[in-house]
């Protein structure tokens, strides 16, 4: 697959270079959120770098899941991760991850970001209504709740694989409110969970789906810096208004994929793009995206 910045004409070199600046933001937002940010990764791949969606969604996972694990041995440092919790959360995950990039074979890539949108307003509902911070319990209370952490573990990991998403803002009020975790703690050890999620979600997706080395390693670098930006700023920057903040903007992104994709399922040939998010009426010979 070539690079998205070949051939970009007139204004797509701006967009590209739009995408790269929020792959800054999505890095920050996991280092200072713990979640969040990841479900932008995916329209961003696809609305702003011009890669089709299933090409987009296995890129998404491997960006998320790097970025999260640098992210996450920052906050191991600082005695903000739980690797226990992480360990066990993670592993029922990661089997619904590998599930959920299976299943997603039996879905077009249109209904796939349609999916996506969907999970991006209930991230910002999540966001704008806060979770609040949970009280550590004792052990007895929260070996009462594993059974319920098991069903969200494998529900967040059927997501990631379906729709490229790292889970975090389901991770996070799970360990804090089942698990009674600290919130610094959920947010740091939903890091761990997430970057073994996405490993899971990308081994299913590997070798079924073409994808650009170049812009890979470009995007994830930036994100990772976001990511180590964020990881320092977390106990300088007022939480709660960063999280309404992010809320709105996931609010009207999600919104944006969510219309763009019913314009698709009722008229495909005015959504289509190339590769290299040039529309089809610039480009007489621009090839078709890769089938779904």
């Amino acid at each position: 697959m070539p690079t998205a910045f070949a051939a970009t004409p007139d204004g797509g070199t701006i967009v590209a270079a739009l995408g790269f600046a929020l792959a800054m933001l999505i890095g920050l937002s996991l280092g200072l959120l713990g979640g969040g940010g990841s479900v932008l990764t995916v329209p961003v791949l696809v609305y702003a770098l011009g890669f089709p969606a299933k090409p987009a969604i296995a890129m998404s996972l491997l960006i998320v899941g790097v970025t999260s694990l640098i992210g996450a041995a920052l906050h191991w440092r600082l005695g903000n991760v739980c690797v226990r919790t992480a360990l066990g959360f993670g592993a029922v995950t990661m089997a619904g991850a590998f599930a959920g990039a299976k299943l997603a074979g039996l879905l077009s890539g249109t209904t796939q970001l349609a999916l996506l949108a969907v999970v991006m307003l209930a991230a910002a509902v999540s966001m704008l209504r806060g979770t609040g911070h949970g009280a550590e319990g004792d052990a007895r209370s929260v070996r009462a709740r594993v059974p319920l952490l098991v069903v969200v573990g494998l529900g967040v990991g059927t997501l990631t694989g379906l729709v490229g998403i790292g889970g975090g803002f389901l991770v996070v009020p799970a360990l804090v409110l089942l698990g009674r975790m600290p919130m610094r703690d959920a947010a740091g050890t939903s890091l761990l969970v997430i970057a073994m999620n996405a490993a899971a979600g990308f081994a299913g997706y590997a070798g079924s789906v073409p994808l650009d080395w170049g812009i890979l390693a470009a995007f994830t670098a930036i994100a990772v810096i976001g990511a180590l930006a964020g990881t320092m700023l977390a106990t300088r920057v007022p939480q709660a208004a960063l999280k309404r903040a992010f809320g709105v903007f996931l609010l009207v992104t999600g919104g944006f994929v969510l219309a763009r994709n019913r314009e698709a399922l009722s008229a495909p040939h005015t959504t289509q793009r190339t590769r290299h998010g040039v529309p089809p009426t610039t480009s007489a010979v621009a090839a078709p995206s890769p089938a779904p």
